[in-house]
């Protein structure tokens, strides 16, 4: 199947303020950047700013609502980029061992709080960002989360193999992407993070929205299509399977 996008075909005047000035940044991050390290700095507070609003957890909830029929009961369980894990509200059973992964200790506290306070069993381990190996044996895995992270990690090929190394065999990989590259999504954008940046930092979001966010979703859901088996793919909100006019698209994937 195409997961064809107008967003980035757009002329450079259109994409640049909805996308990021790609063909000048590129999608690899200059880690002495002054823009990139500022960013850093300030990235818990774009993070609350971002998802305490009532319109950002409406969006997040629609993928989130992806897990809440999926028997967690007796699995483990990785996710990647944990954050809050605001889906644990959609949960109908507990794991027999959930294992968080990121890259941020302060991520990493934020997921140790919500699974102590639920009385989860729980590991987690923080890796490099450029970390291409994960540190799990083959086959670990009944179940991988993950949600709203995809679109962050680049090379992703690489990153899927990984994820398909330590699933077990027809171990199930579920999550949602935000419809980067979409033009709903990059309006969405450009009306409130966006405006954001420019209002509370002297960040250039043309430079940034292009490290953060290298994969648009059409190249995700291509690689997702070709390294697993999909069982579902449903988008949010107008459930028409086009990228454009959504703003989330959530999945669940089978080991091959």
């Amino acid at each position: 199947m195409s997961h064809f996008v107008f967003g980035y075909r757009l002329p450079k005047v259109l994409s640049k303020p909805l996308f990021g000035d790609r063909e000048k940044w590129g999608l690899v991050p200059v880690t002495n950047d002054t823009d990139w390290n500022e960013y850093w700095k300030i990235n818990f507070s774009f993070y609350e700013e971002s998802q305490k609003g009532t319109i950002g957890k409406i969006v997040n909830n629609s993928g989130y609502r992806v897990i809440q029929d999926i028997p967690l009961g007796g699995l483990k369980i990785l996710e990647i980029g944990p954050g809050n894990i605001d889906h644990l509200q959609f949960w109908n059973e507990k794991p027999e061992m959930y294992t968080v992964v990121d890259i941020q200790e302060g991520m990493l506290e934020r997921a140790r709080k919500t699974l102590n306070k639920n009385d989860i069993r729980f590991d987690e381990i923080k890796i490099d960002r450029n970390q291409n190996k994960l540190p799990f044996d083959d086959n670990s895995f009944d179940l991988i989360m993950s949600f709203y992270s995809l679109e962050h990690i680049y090379p992703l090929d690489k990153y899927l193999e990984e994820l398909n190394r330590v699933l077990r065999k027809n171990g199930r990989l579920i999550g949602a992407i935000p419809a980067e590259g979409g033009l709903a999504w990059g309006m969405g954008r450009y009306l409130t993070s966006r405006r954001w940046f420019l209002k509370n930092t002297t960040i250039n979001p043309d430079k940034i929205i292009c490290w953060q966010h290298p994969n648009f979703a059409d190249h995700i859901l291509s690689s997702l299509d070709e390294k697993f088996e999909k069982i579902k793919l449903a988008y949010w909100p107008m459930r028409v399977p086009i990228v454009d006019i959504n703003l989330v698209v959530k999945f669940i994937y089978k080991k091959k």
